[in-house]
């Protein structure tokens, strides 16, 4: 797609909304801003970024004699694609973009691609760090936190690219095509975007849709849609399980993780020798060992990488320990499938503080996955009662509620004892009390950390 000379509208001021701009005007388009909020203040977005200091800023609403001039909308992952103002755009032919398709168009080098509900951020880091072991110029992006057009003229044919894609994100992919490509689980998240859970799963899946026979797709045998996905798409495809020996792909038997290629096995490595923690983090393992053999990684570059990488930040991160409680910070968990899994990587009882903004999720696994390890559970937020109320159905009683994040820390500090732990883990996601679920966990563990011992 080429860029200069024509108009383009950048939907949202975020870090997405600054990085497509610098981008675009590096390009020698016509850039003009727009921000939704109707309460924003155009002096203040100038303030933002230089990139937006000499910028055309719309606010609050799309004039039709703008879209009548179009030539691109770029939106930012937080708009959904089925409003009205995008519908418009389309039925007046402009052509609908994400951050992640602007930037593969003006990039160059070999896309890794990694999606699900739940590891991305870990599984793509990992990626990273044995990318980085093995080749010189390799580049970590997307919906980790640093946007794929900050670093696309950057790119070179020898660039390796590792993208953590969100659902959002591949709403607005249209030529995106990836070498190699990971699901890794499907479980129900952002419903109140993609309304029904076969639209959910088809848009993870879609990650693929421009991948060709010879390219791979990794994908976790232990989730069902995957499994039969497998069978259908037009990729090479390497299957991981926590739960089978395969006889193509990668496994987890008993503390080891296996390779099984053409009949033959070989051990990759002992779950012990790694920092992660939890079954769920061993299945990240095994996919990010797909992806690094699928580029014919050496086994010994790929394992040393693996024994000393670290968790990431607010995702199962021990934060610190106080007066023989250990404290950890999993904000990341997000949805109720990630705040199962950091329940089940918990090796001791637990004070567990849930709650935040609805998305529409249902939270009876999420207690059922207590099983007696949960001592106490602390809700704050909008779903706190929706919680309260499912937790009492399933018999569980130990319910307290807070007003605030450091009272739900300090109701925790104060029912526990020597040898358990404290776990933010909220299973929902941090907007209407929090900007991000990165300010959350910042805010946890600072919180944390000025408490008494």
């Amino acid at each position: 797609m080429i860029f200069k000379g024509k108009n383009v509208l950048v939907v949202g001021t975020g870090i997405s909304g600054i990085a497509a701009c610098e981008l675009l005007k590096e390009e020698r388009a016509h850039v003009i801003l727009f921000e939704g909020n109707r309460e924003s203040k155009e002096e203040e977005l100038r303030k933002k970024s230089p990139a937006f200091a000499d910028l055309e800023i719309l606010i609050g609403e799309l004039p039709e004699v703008i879209i009548g001039v179009l030539d691109f909308a770029v939106l930012s992952p937080g708009v959904p694609t089925d409003i009205p103002m995008v519908k418009d755009l389309r039925e007046k032919g402009v052509i609908i973009l994400g951050e992640i398709e602007l930037a593969y168009q003006l990039s160059k080098g070999s896309v890794l691609a990694i999606t699900g509900t739940n590891g991305k951020t870990t599984t793509t880091a990992l990626v990273g760090e044995i990318m980085k072991n093995y080749f010189s110029d390799v580049k970590v992006v997307g919906n980790i936190g640093i946007p794929y057009t900050s670093v696309a003229r950057e790119t070179t044919e020898e660039t390796v690219i590792v993208a953590e894609i969100s659902s959002f994100q591949l709403e607005t992919a249209l030529e995106f095509h990836p070498k190699i490509t990971a699901i890794l689980n499907i479980t129900p998240d952002h419903l109140n975007r993609h309304h029904t859970m076969e639209c959910y799963i088809q848009m993870k899946e879609s990650i693929t849709k421009n991948q060709t026979e010879t390219d791979l797709c990794v994908l976790n045998y232990e989730d069902e849609a995957l499994r039969k996905f497998g069978s259908e798409v037009q990729t090479q495809v390497v299957f991981f399980s926590s739960k089978r020996i395969l006889e193509h792909g990668l496994y987890l038997d008993g503390d080891s993780i296996y390779c099984s290629i053409g009949g033959s096995s070989y051990e990759v490595v002992n779950v012990n020798d790694l920092s992660l923690l939890g079954v769920h983090n061993y299945e990240n393992v095994m996919a990010a060992v797909g992806i690094a053999l699928g580029l014919q990684i050496p086994i010994e570059k790929i394992r040393e990488v693996l024994v000393r990488f670290q968790a990431v930040e607010h995702r199962i991160e021990y934060v610190t320990e106080k007066r023989g409680v250990k404290f950890y910070n999993d904000s990341k968990g997000t949805n109720p499938d990630a705040a199962i899994k950091a329940i089940r990587a918990m090796n001791r009882k637990t004070l567990l503080i849930g709650g935040g903004y609805d998305k529409d999720s249902e939270y009876d696994e999420w207690i059922e996955a207590f099983e007696g390890k949960v001592k106490k559970l602390v809700l704050l937020g909008a779903t706190a009662e929706k919680i309260a109320s499912c937790a009492l159905c399933h018999g569980f009683t130990e319910l307290a509620f807070a007003d605030s994040l450091e009272e739900a820390v300090n109701i925790c500090y104060e029912n526990a004892e020597s040898g358990d732990a404290v776990l933010l883990s909220p299973a929902c996601a941090s907007w209407g009390m929090f900007r991000n679920y990165e300010e959350r966990g910042r805010i946890f563990k600072e919180i944390v950390r000025n408490l008494k011992e």
